[in-house]
């Protein structure tokens, strides 16, 4: 059922998915759903190189106890396909649990760190930034997840090119995904000024909500690669699984140096 909805892969490109999986569940009250199962299918279907994902729970004790069918395994190991690397870090930690940003990794991983960006205490909020090897090539992905409010977000992308500047040497190739919370120009100019692309705005995918997406909340930035194509899956078991659409990219490393 996931099929239609995913990308070709060419020659020389990667792919790369991120995913806001609102930490497996779905609805409120007594409504509320497990859709972690459902998650598994469709993140192998996607069929990328990376999976960038948000609102991962590494445990929650109430939710547990709820669900019956509730994975024994953290999210990010649950969900990784067969023959994928999960890493996974922590952002919040609340009373029942915990929940971050996590990638998984067809490609093999060389080295993970974190760093905390929450703006103020009522946001726990961090990046994730792992260095990966894709055909002997280092490529460096992040995952971020980006507070509610404005000043915070912009905040918060200074705080990550500070850390670019100081982790990442300035030829290296990097991709930038997550749940930006941000569908305005003053990012993306941000981001601009760190030499990380993305598709022209007037392209832009839709991610959010879910059940009627009408903004793109989603991005993916490279640096040191050519965007290719984006495109969000669409349809009743994508909108039913979480309150964003997955957004994916394709990448490729042909005329990297002059992306």
């Amino acid at each position: 059922m996931f099929q239609d909805s995913v990308l070709t892969m060419a020659p020389d490109t990667i792919r790369v998915a991120t995913y806001n999986i609102h930490k497996g569940v779905q609805g409120i009250g007594p409504a509320k759903r497990l859709e972690i199962h459902d998650l598994g299918l469709a993140i192998e279907q996607l069929d990328a190189d990376f999976i960038c994902l948000q609102e991962v729970r590494s445990v929650n004790r109430r939710e547990a106890l709820r669900f019956a069918t509730w994975p024994e395994q953290p999210q990010a190991e649950f969900l990784a396909p067969l023959g994928y690397q999960a890493v996974y870090t922590t952002n919040a930690i609340t009373k029942h649990g915990e929940h971050g940003n996590a990638l998984l990794s067809r490609w093999p991983v060389v080295s993970q760190r974190h760093e905390d960006m929450s703006d103020h205490r009522f946001e726990q909020r961090g990046l994730l930034h792992v260095e990966v090897r894709v055909h002997d090539r280092p490529l460096h992905v992040i995952v971020v997840h980006l507070g509610l409010l404005g000043a915070s977000r912009l905040r918060q992308v200074a705080q990550l090119q500070r850390y670019i500047a100081r982790e990442i040497p300035p030829d290296a190739p990097i991709v930038v995904a997550g749940d930006f919370n941000d569908w305005g120009v003053q990012i993306r100019a941000m981001m601009a000024e760190m030499r990380l692309k993305t598709l022209p705005r007037h392209l832009k995918r839709p991610t959010f909500p879910s059940r009627l997406p009408v903004v793109q909340l989603d991005h993916i930035y490279s640096r040191g690669l050519r965007p290719g194509s984006l495109m969000v899956p669409q349809g009743k078991v994508w909108a039913r699984m979480s309150d964003h659409l997955p957004l994916i990219g394709e990448f490729s490393w042909r005329g990297a140096m002059q992306a």
